[in-house]
């Protein structure tokens, strides 16, 4: 974890922009919250780090355009994948918002593939081949939308990032 948060602090000396996020979570909550995004957001936390997570979220807002807007403020995005995640629209559709604003602003993108190979979530295969099956079917007649979302798993495992089995 200080290997991760000297790197994050290094970066801050050359990134002109005013960010009100360090880092923003996007991950599969029923997989990873009370485990692995919920020890990393703790030690984020703890180093000072200031860290978007869904939990931040006040009742009555909407939810989409909240968290829109908190990855357009965050500085660096931490994407953890897991076996349920290509089952979650909302995970999907976060994620393309990520890799859109990468294009406009200097971001940082950290996958973590945490109990997924990442082969089988750029091609989609294991759970991310069988979410993406009912994708297909549920979005029958909008297949850009899941042209979109194969198109930014792609694009995510091009970036280098950590693959973590079981602890």
């Amino acid at each position: 974890m200080d290997s991760v948060t000297t790197q994050w602090a290094s970066f801050s000396s050359f990134l002109p922009y005013s960010w009100k996020y360090d880092v923003f979570l996007s991950f599969r909550g029923l997989d990873t919250r009370n485990n692995f995004t919920g020890h990393l957001y703790s030690n984020l936390i703890r180093n000072g780090i200031n860290t978007f997570i869904d939990v931040e979220l006040q009742r009555g807002e909407q939810i989409s355009q909240t968290l829109f807007n908190a990855i357009e403020e965050s500085r660096i995005y931490v994407v953890v994948f897991s076996e349920n995640y290509a089952f979650s629209m909302w995970c999907l559709d976060e994620l393309v918002h990520i890799l859109e604003c990468q294009k406009s602003k200097p971001h940082i993108f950290y996958p973590v593939f945490y109990n997924v190979h990442p082969s089988d979530v750029r091609h989609q295969r294991g759970s991310f081949g069988e979410a993406f099956a009912g994708h297909e079917y549920h979005f029958r007649n909008d297949m850009e939308k899941v042209l979109r979302w194969k198109a930014a798993l792609r694009t995510a495992t091009d970036i280098s990032g950590w693959h973590l089995l079981n602890g």
